[in-house]
């Protein structure tokens, strides 16, 4: 039979664009499936496209749009189960698997078999979805032909910009919390960007919003972006990746702005420590309850140039956050708040979603938001949403030196 590391190997031996279709051929092959195809969850997260064999992708052309709302799609993308639909009377058996990789939905694998497919035969069609996740993402960085089937819309130069600012994958989860972001209007976003990493003793998000829309917003967003990650990247803790993100601002962001938030979760001792530098103050869902978390605010940056004449430092404060296993945080930007949607009530819509994936709730947010605006959105709407879920009792034990006799003892 098909296994992981015989899939995964036989699709290294093809070239990168060819490798979806070396494991439709196994598959097809292995199973006397009719047809075997791949389809990738687009910009917007409300549609997937279906990707042809690598002779048929016609790039020049727009990708062809499926729209999720009300289809098997959608069942198998939100509940991460395989769907299978068999309308009996000799008809073709559909099998429709998820694609995911930590949470991040990459696409949906599709079957048409001429019989039900049995237990082992259903095993072995989850194991090849899961090892076309590690294929995607393997061979995306060396061909176009993926960014093709995700952009069922033309991008402006801003929003091609801006997409190369984001996280590769839009959503992530581990054992102690899931994250994901989406972002509106996916065609010509021009000053928002998120942000999330994992370290050995850490997760770190950041949300950012810079002033402006189209080309001078993305460029300022990339200035921004670039030295919070560099910062990062070189062990600077939150109060000075905030101080570099500001002198880059002052540097070379030729008299603009950029407001964001940081924040950092210990993966030791679940401590969370945030800075606000002039953004919108992020939402709480504790036991059902929503709660706006109102922080001391810092000034956004690149404004400290008005008052603190270079080279002054401005000190941006971090402050702590009380965050609970089983919380849900939701970070935003302004687009979200902008005066023709205030009149969604975005509290009682976190509830309405929170037994969603974060990957599903950052997405409705997003849409609600979109359908309260009579008009196209005048500026991006970014949504961040994190689920707390708490460390396990041997992450603590090995933070904290509990001896073996706390081990036994209740959480």
């Amino acid at each position: 039979g098909m296994t992981m590391a015989g899939t995964l190997e036989a699709a290294e031996a093809a070239p990168p664009v060819e490798s979806l279709d070396v494991v439709a051929r196994m598959l097809k092959e292995h199973l006397g499936a009719v047809s075997v195809s791949f389809l990738i969850t687009d910009f917007t997260g409300g549609s997937v496209v279906r990707l042809g064999s690598a002779d048929s992708v016609e790039t020049g052309e727009r990708a062809r749009r499926i729209s999720l709302r009300g289809t098997l799609y959608d069942d198998v993308i939100r509940s991460q189960q395989p769907g299978v639909q068999d309308d009996g009377g000799g008809a073709l058996v559909r099998i429709v698997a998820p694609v995911t990789n930590r949470g991040d939905a990459i696409g949906l694998l599709e079957l048409f078999l001429p019989a039900a497919p049995g237990e082992h035969a259903m095993r072995e069609i989850g194991e090849a979805a899961h090892a076309l996740a590690y294929i995607v993402i393997a061979n995306r960085p060396y061909t176009d032909v993926y960014q093709w089937g995700r952009r069922t819309l033309p991008l402006s130069l801003a929003a091609e910009i801006q997409h190369r600012l984001l996280p590769q994958s839009l959503a992530c989860e581990a054992a102690q919390f899931a994250v994901a972001g989406a972002l509106e209007p996916a065609d010509h976003v021009g000053g928002d960007t998120f942000d999330y990493v994992i370290d050995r003793d850490a997760i770190q998000l950041s949300v950012t919003d810079a002033m402006g829309h189209d080309v001078n917003a993305a460029l300022l967003a990339t200035v921004v972006l670039g030295a919070l990650r560099r910062a990062r990247r070189a062990g600077a803790g939150l109060q000075e990746q905030a101080r570099q993100a500001d002198q880059a601002m002052r540097d070379h962001g030729r008299g603009g702005y950029v407001t964001g938030q940081l924040l950092r979760i210990s993966l030791l001792d679940g401590g969370a420590q945030f800075v606000n530098a002039g953004h919108p103050w992020p939402l709480r869902m504790r036991e059902g309850e929503v709660r706006q978390i109102v922080p001391e605010v810092d000034l956004p940056f690149g404004v400290s140039s008005y008052f603190y004449p270079s080279p002054t430092t401005y000190a941006y404060r971090v402050q702590p956050l009380d965050l609970r296993p089983g919380d849900r945080l939701v970070m935003l930007t302004d687009g979200i708040l902008e005066r023709n949607v205030k009149s969604l009530d975005l509290p009682d819509l976190i509830v309405r979603t929170c037994a969603l994936h974060p990957r599903e709730a950052a997405r409705a947010l997003i849409e609600a938001v979109v359908a309260a605006s009579p008009d196209r959105l005048k500026d991006d709407a970014t949504v961040m949403c994190l689920d707390w879920r708490g460390l396990a009792r041997t992450q603590r034990d090995a933070a904290t030196g509990a001896d073996l006799a706390d081990a036994s003892r209740p959480a």
